[in-house]
């Protein structure tokens, strides 16, 4: 087992299930003996982020504040999870390239009919009617990502499908 740390970035949509299967993977990680923090993206917004909208600068602002924080963590020997929805892919590769640990990109595809399924919030509902402005994947872009290290596909696999693709790929990397 490694004592390195990393960062274990999720993307994807609102409701591709990025908390879902962070929250999942920390027992396993821990039982690895990994020391591990999740920076979930409504967390960090309320207590790093509060006070930014959702302009491209400040989503801008907030995944580079997300990744910083992740690097220190990582790089004094924590894996750093990250579950926001990041949707602009020149600021994810821009923190994946100030990374000083390995970098490790999951992105939860998972089609726009399912997301909109399962949006206990209603925050689909309310962009499509207008009623929230730069929504992304309705109002605003989700750009996917090119080179991600794991894809998973939450509309189609179980939590534990998606799971064992990311712990297969970390222990082949000597990450766990």
């Amino acid at each position: 087992m490694s004592d390195k740390g990393f960062i274990l970035w999720f993307t994807g949509l609102s409701g591709s299930g990025k908390s879902t299967l962070a929250t999942y993977l920390i027992p396993i990680l821990k039982e690895a003996g990994k020391k591990v923090e999740l920076l979930d993206g409504d967390e960090v917004r309320e207590n790093l982020s509060k006070g930014l909208g959702f302009s491209k600068e400040d989503r801008d602002t907030n995944i580079g504040r997300i990744g910083y924080v992740a690097n220190l963590l990582a790089r004094n020997g924590v894996v750093s999870i990250t579950a926001a929805i990041s949707p602009y892919r020149d600021v994810r590769d821009g923190v994946r390239a100030k990374a000083q640990v390995p970098f490790v990109e999951v992105y939860t595809e998972s089609p726009l009919s399912v997301v909109e399924e399962r949006d206990t919030k209603g925050l689909y509902k309310k962009a499509r009617a207008g009623i929230i402005k730069q929504f992304t994947g309705i109002s605003d872009p989700y750009e996917e990502p090119l080179k991600a290290e794991v894809v998973v596909h939450t509309g189609s696999e179980s939590i534990e499908e998606s799971a064992k693709k990311i712990l297969a790929y970390l222990k082949s990397k000597g990450l766990v």
